[in-house]
């Protein structure tokens, strides 16, 4: 009997053996993309659709083949809109589950959290959303708009179309908009507007108690002079902050806002009739008309199996740095960190709006810069856009702390603080 029932448990152990051998083997048949965007928490409505973006590309790439002979295999973590805590994830995507590269992060707050953590591992993030540049990092590609791509150029529609000289700068209080704030005021007073024509507000993330703030802003808006809003809100504050305009009666009339966190999926959890007019500076929106744009959206509502989901900016973002990537991984046959990022720069794919992005020296991209006005139906209607692709400056003209600064991961820089004047790096090299 005991020889019986060792023989069982060795067998029992074997077949064990061999199923873990083979869990193990799949395992190393498909090459692990990480998805770093909150599911949960104020940030949630604006990522979870992020997440499904990915889930979607990488589903589509699969049906192509996959990547170098083996299928992707997508590892979703939720930092739960906690900013120590997606630094967390990403050690663990890139330590426990080996991702070879990670898509995600929205706010600057996320990304900064999971920048030494990036680096310290040697990493890949692809960071999809608009953000204040004054940064360039050789383990991150920046997808989303710098500044000189979404924020000066809003400035100069709402001075050279609208004759707008009173601003309100109105943001979450966190690092895109203080930043992004700082060089819009630099910016303004560049181009001669007064202090006292400048009012600067922020909020707490998920902020929802706006009467007094708007009732402030209908205040300074009342000289005689024209005023509007550059909005850096962030997240679901936006639906109640839209909806106290729509209370108060402020127009887009008497004082439009643009905003640059705000797209397609924020302006679907709120009735949009009040909002008509109002602006925003993105990339790309879901109403342009092209054959390439057509065809995501198909894929997105077959994938989704609901017609009535929107796609946004930051999809875009991530549409073009996944295929930026793929690109990569193929030119260097491999996905080994240090050869993927040489490979990256150059890299040029289709975007959404009818063009091709490059991936630049300084790890950002070229877009197109396009203005549009939210109409009842939750869309927007571009009222300007950019005749030609704008490459994405990492460092600000308008900062005396970095108006000679550039960032270039190429040889013979490879530093991504390089000062034009004194021909040096003031950050870290790569050698």
């Amino acid at each position: 009997m005991k020889i019986r029932k060792i023989v069982k448990q060795a067998g029992t152990l074997g077949v064990a053996c061999s199923m873990a051998l083979s869990a193990m083997a799949i395992q190393a048949e498909t090459i692990k993309v990480g998805v770093l965007h909150s599911l949960s928490g104020t940030m949630a409505i604006s990522e979870t659709t992020l997440k499904d973006t990915m889930l979607m590309l990488i589903e589509e790439q699969n049906k192509k083949g996959g990547l170098l002979g083996k299928q992707l295999e997508a590892v979703v973590v939720d930092p739960a809109s906690d900013w120590p805590l997606f630094a967390e994830r990403t050690r663990e995507l890139l330590e426990q589950h080996e991702v070879a590269s990670i898509f995600g992060c929205w706010t600057s707050v996320s990304r900064k959290s999971v920048l030494p953590v990036i680096e310290e591992l040697n990493g890949i993030l692809f960071y999809p959303v608009q953000y204040e540049g004054e940064e360039s990092s050789r383990n991150v590609f920046y997808t989303g708009a710098a500044p000189n791509q979404q924020a000066i150029p809003a400035v100069d529609y709402l001075k050279d179309n609208i004759g707008v000289e009173r601003w309100v700068l109105a943001g979450t209080d966190y690092v895109y908009p203080r930043t992004t704030n700082r060089i819009l005021e630099a910016y303004l007073k560049a181009n001669g507007v007064a202090e006292e024509d400048i009012l600067i507000n922020y909020t707490p993330f998920g902020h929802s108690d706006w009467q007094n703030i708007v009732s402030e802003i209908k205040r300074f808006g009342s000289t005689g002079k024209k005023t509007a809003v550059v909005s850096t809100i962030n997240g679901d504050a936006n639906v109640p902050f839209y909806r106290e305009l729509g209370n108060q009666k402020i127009s887009a009339e008497d004082i439009p806002v643009i905003a640059f966190s705000v797209g397609e999926e924020e302006l679907s959890g709120i009735d949009t009739a009040p909002l008509v007019g109002h602006m925003a500076a993105w990339n790309y929106f879901m109403s342009e008309d092209t054959p390439e744009n057509e065809a995501f959206i198909k894929t997105w509502h077959a994938f989704t199996g609901d017609t009535k989901r929107v796609t946004n900016d930051p999809m875009e973002a991530h549409y073009i740095g996944f295929n930026m990537w793929v690109k990569a991984v193929e030119k260097a046959g491999t996905t080994d960190v240090d050869k993927v990022i040489e490979a990256m720069v150059g890299v040029e794919v289709p975007n959404l709006t009818g063009g091709t992005s490059t991936m630049l020296p300084n790890h950002h991209i070229t877009k197109p810069v396009l203005i549009g006005e939210i109409q009842d139906d939750g869309q927007f209607l571009t009222v300007s856009q950019t005749d030609d692709l704008v490459p994405g400056d990492a460092w600000s003209d308008y900062l005396e702390s970095s108006k000679n600064l550039i960032g270039d991961w190429t040889a013979p820089i490879n530093c991504g603080n390089y000062n034009t004047e004194t021909k040096s790096c003031v950050g870290v090299t790569v050698e």
